[in-house]
C-alpha cells in the first residue's frame, strides 16, 4: 500500500504553518524547487499522517509527490508536489469536537463539574445547537467561578476547545492535554483518534 501524505492549507490553499505562496488545489503540479532540499527553508513540506496532529490547519488535503524526498521527523520535504484532494471530513466541526475530545482526556486534572460545563456548551455550539452569545455566556460564568484553575492543563485545553478557531482549538487543545498527560501515550492517542475523524 502506497504511503498516505498530506498538506495542511488555509481556507484559500495558502500555506499555513509557516512557509508562503498558495497551491495550485485543482490536481496540477507545484513549480519544481532549485537547489538543495531543507527542511523550513527549501522544498514543499508534506506530512505524514502520524506527522498531522503537529500541523493542524484549516483544510487538510491528499498530496502526492515526484522526484527527491527529505524525511525529517515531523514533516517530508520534497522536489515536486500536487495535491489530489481535500479531505472532506475535516471541517470546522470536527475540528471542535477533536479538540473537546482531548480536553475531555484531561478532565480529571482540574475541577471536573466548572470544565465538563464548558465542554458540553462547546460542544452544543460545535454541533450547531448553542449560540455564540451562549458560548460566551459559559465563558464569562466559568472565569468567574475557575479563575485559580485557569492555568493547568485542563482548563486550558477546555478553553482552546470552547473558544479557538476550530482548528486552532484543535492544535491547542490537543498540546494543553499532552501536557497535563503522559506526553508520549497521550499523542500516540490523539493521532488515533484524528485519523479516526478523518476517515468517517
Amino acid at each position: 500500500m502506497t504511503e498516505k501524505l498530506y498538506k495542511v492549507l488555509g481556507y484559500n490553499g495558502e500555506s499555513v504553518n509557516g512557509g508562503n505562496g498558495t497551491w495550485n488545489r485543482h490536481g496540477k503540479w507545484m513549480p519544481p524547487i532549485e537547489g538543495e532540499l531543507v527542511a523550513c527553508e527549501n522544498g514543499y513540506h508534506l506530512c505524514r499522517e502520524g506527522d498531522l496532529i503537529d500541523w493542524l490547519g484549516p483544510t487538510i488535503w491528499e498530496a502526492t509527490y515526484r522526484g527527491e524526498r527529505l524525511d525529517c521527523d515531523e514533516k517530508v520535504i520534497v522536489r515536486e508536489a500536487r495535491l489530489l484532494r481535500r479531505v472532506k471530513d475535516w471541517d470546522d466541526t470536527t475540528a471542535r469536537l477533536f479538540a473537546i475530545d482531548c480536553a475531555e482526556r484531561v478532565i480529571h486534572l482540574g475541577d471536573e463539574v466548572i470544565i465538563s460545563c464548558v465542554l458540553a456548551i462547546a460542544y452544543l455550539y460545535a454541533i450547531g445547537e448553542a449560540t455564540w452569545d451562549e458560548l460566551d455566556a459559559a465563558n464569562v460564568a466559568a472565569r468567574a467561578a475557575a479563575w485559580d484553575a485557569s492555568w493547568n492543563a485542563a482548563w486550558d485545553a477546555a478553553w482552546d476547545a470552547a473558544w479557538d478557531a476550530a482548528w486552532d482549538a484543535a492544535r491547542a487543545a490537543a498540546w494543553d492535554a499532552s501536557r497535563g498527560a503522559a506526553r508520549g501515550a497521550e499523542r500516540k492517542w490523539q493521532k488515533k483518534r484524528l485519523i479516526e475523524y478523518l476517515r468517517m
